[in-house]
């Protein structure tokens, strides 16, 4: 029996505690309860100052640093009921993932004693090292100075620890100079540029909002494998998917791990997940098994964007931590397993105001919706504009691996409509304006048992990267290890741009005139002339046809397989241009931005390369060798006896044959990765030169799996990862 199947594997799988609480009960009273939310916020602090806060948290004014050392004092005294030692200014550095710097509330005073302590200034501003950070050219490594800027936006929230608490507040990552080091700062601009371009156009429609908010509902889904299976593989350790592996008899091809039942010990930790991130105040909805072995999911419901964002990494933060309690590990990358599905984090994506209305909300009958006509026309007209924005925002190493597979949309950006609206637009086209939306109807099922089901007026397109689903748009591309920020960024971003492009053509046309009925010529003109424009962009057929790259290319859609060609749009005039209009990044943001990406690409392909290179030397051509050797060895003694030893000699033949490639493929990647450090592209070079030579040498050592017995194995496999819970 291989080593990684007898060892001792001691984890809680009934456990129903976490951190001293029960995993389950009633969520409303424990919902928010490790945040320092509203309520908390209302009953602590006096009345003045929780109006001030609430003006800025609600509808956007400046904040009011008059007021920190109130909001200081409440936070800490909360805080320290609930047994907090410490605080963080937690902050999302272009890393992709969360920093924090712990900072103790104890001060010492004159007696000799020391008292807990937590000023205005304490929770308003700190000074990490920004030169340790990702730059992307900003900041020089001598220039270490760095701010983190309190977000008072995002409520502060407890993460609790053997018995100790520690007080993270959500705030921005500055350099000195004032330039964004991280994804909140862009990503709360950008929603401002929404909520002016989008107050512009309810102005002009006659709709009293005072605040329009980008809307966010990210599903989240990961691999479970256990610890010990983890630890056994250096791949999964270091790179986060498997480098190499032979695919197992058994698969996904059964179809029956998708919605199937829960394993025991899978459902303990997500019901533990699910109470941590209830504490915390994340509105987790959803949670079922994926369509891959192993694979699992959960989702949240909608919420404002900045603060969906950071719910999302402390998702994946609260996943990764609590995993090993019931001896697991948990796998965020976008592939960690060849020939299975991969794994998304689908960014449901809107835009509300605060009187309560969804602005991509069709209504029974979408043809005389005109207001949601103008916005949903406004994001087929940002998505055709920026493709190639929309492209690089998901572009990583991780995933390239799927994008294109049958788990995820392809490269080539479109939207579905479905059939619904798409009759609504090509009536708009051919007529002007539109009279009829299709209907619904209803789904009898042919028993009287069951109840008539109403139906949806179209169906669902998995295939499509940009879906519209009813109420919203998902975004289907988005890889399962990456922050959501840059995503909605651009998401927010290009909304902007086109809705204001739209009110511009539309005021031209009304003039002077101000009626209801030259409002409804100017937005239906423009609605048709923004979708005869940018109808190429809409496609609801099949995404992973052959034909439909041929036909996106007949319609000029872009179609950027790899992340250093997605990359290489990023800084293009046009979108500059866009960034800069609205205040989102600045040229130099954005540069910065393109820099670290193709940098962590090449990084990435670097040390999956190296990986595979140790792997290969030091556990998979030992263990050849050594069968190898017992081969001979039992050649030899079939010999002696006189028998037949000619099936023995063929399989050291075929094992041989296969060392030899894999020696050969071994050479190829070495020298694959020398040209790639000398080539003047690197990140082209290793996408080019060593992708490929990794896959050549996967391939040999894949076979070399098939043939070497389980005891002589040297680390867990695909049978074992992907089927024992």
């Amino acid at each position: 029996m291989p080593a990684t199947l007898s060892r001792s594997r001691s984890h809680p799988q009934g456990s129903t505690f976490v951190n001293g609480h029960s995993s389950s009960g009633d969520v409303e009273a424990i919902f928010g309860s490790n945040t320092f939310g509203l309520a908390e916020m209302k009953s602590r602090l006096p009345k003045a100052v929780y109006k001030r806060l609430m003006a800025t948290i609600e509808k956007g004014e400046p904040f009011d640093e008059t007021v920190a050392d109130a909001v200081a004092l409440a936070m800490k005294e909360w805080a320290v009921e609930r047994g907090a030692t410490h605080y963080t200014h937690w902050f999302q550095p272009l890393t992709g993932r969360t920093a924090e710097k712990h900072d103790s509330f104890i001060t010492p005073n004159a007696g000799g004693g020391a008292v807990a302590e937590f000023s205005g200034k304490a929770l308003v501003q700190g000074e990490p090292d920004a030169s340790s950070f990702p730059g992307g050219g900003l900041r020089a490594t001598f220039e270490a100075r760095g701010y983190t800027a309190y977000d008072p936006t995002s409520p502060a929230f407890l993460v609790e620890h053997n018995g100790s608490a520690t007080l993270c507040i959500p705030t921005a990552f500055a350099s000195w100079t004032g330039e964004a080091l991280d994804h909140k700062i862009p990503l709360l601009r950008s929603m401002e540029a929404l909520n002016a371009q989008a107050r512009r156009a309810l102005d002009l429609f006659d709709e009293k909002v005072g605040r329009v908010y980008a809307t966010c509902g990210s599903e989240q889904e990961f691999f479970l494998v256990d610890e010990s299976f983890y630890l056994d593989r250096p791949d999964l350790v270091t790179a986060g998917r498997t480098l190499i592996g032979a695919a197992p008899p058994r698969g996904q091809e059964m179809d029956d791990h998708y919605f199937g039942s829960i394993p025991e010990r899978v459902m303990a930790f997500m019901n533990a997940v699910e109470t941590e991130l209830y504490r915390l105040g994340v509105p987790v909805s959803t949670r079922h098994n994926e369509v891959a072995p192993g694979q699992y999911e959960f989702a949240p419901i909608f919420e404002n964007a900045n603060i969906a964002a950071d719910h999302q990494q402390l998702m994946m933060m609260t996943l990764q931590r609590m995993a090993p309690r019931f001896g697991l590990a948990c796998l965020l990358h976008e592939k960690p397993f060849a020939g299975v599905n991969g794994s998304g984090k689908h960014v449901n994506w809107s835009m509300s105001t605060d009187t309560g209305l969804n602005l991509l909300e069709p209504g029974d009958t979408p043809h005389s919706n005109t207001l949601f006509l103008f916005f949903c026309a406004a994001v087929i007209q940002a998505v055709h504009t920026h493709q190639d924005l929309l492209r690089a925002s998901i572009a990583t190493a991780a995933n390239d691996h799927r994008l294109g597979a049958n788990e995820a949309p392809p490269a080539i950006i479109s939207i579905f409509l479905g059939d619904q609206l798409t009759d609504v637009f090509e009536q708009i086209l051919d007529a002007g304006t539109a009279t009829e939306s299709k209907s619904s109807g209803l789904l009898g099922l042919g028993s009287p048992v069951l109840p008539t089901l109403p139906r949806h007026a179209g169906d669902r397109n998995r295939t499509s990267p940009f879906a519209f689903t009813g109420n919203k748009f998902e975004f289907r591309a988005v890889g399962s290890s990456q922050s959501v920020s840059f995503p909605l960024v651009v998401l927010n971003t290009i909304a902007a741009e086109a809705i204001s492009d739209m009110v511009d053509r539309m005021e031209a046309k009304m003039g002077k005139k101000s009626s209801k009925k030259a409002l409804m010529s100017a937005a239906q003109e423009v609605i048709a002339e923004t979708i005869r424009e940018h109808k190429a962009i809409v496609f609801n057929g099949d995404g992973y046809a052959q034909a439909w790259q041929d036909e996106a290319a007949e319609r000029g859609l872009l179609n950027l397989k790899t992340t250093p060609e997605a990359l290489g749009t990023l800084t293009d005039e046009k979108n500059v241009a866009v960034f800069e209009r609205f205040g989102v990044l600045s040229e130099r943001e954005l540069e910065s931005r393109k820099e670290i990406l193709i940098e962590q690409y090449a990084t990435t392909i670097n040390i999956e390369a190296a990986t595979t290179g140790t792997m290969l030397r030091t556990l998979v051509l030992p263990a050849a060798i050594r069968y190898l050797g017992e081969l001979g060895e039992a050649s030899g003694a079939i010999d002696g006896m006189g028998l037949d030893a000619s099936g023995t000699r063929d399989t050291a033949g075929r094992v041989v044959t296969e060392v030899n490639a894999l020696t050969k493929a071994l050479k190829g990647l070495d020298k694959a990765l020398e040209a790639a450090h000398k080539a003047k592209d690197e990140a082209a070079a290793m996408e080019s030169k060593v992708v490929p030579a990794m896959a050549k040498a996967r391939t040999s050592c894949d076979e070399i799996e098939k043939a070497v017995p389980a005891d002589l194995w040297p680390m867990p496999t695909y049978r074992e990862m992907l089927f024992i819970k």
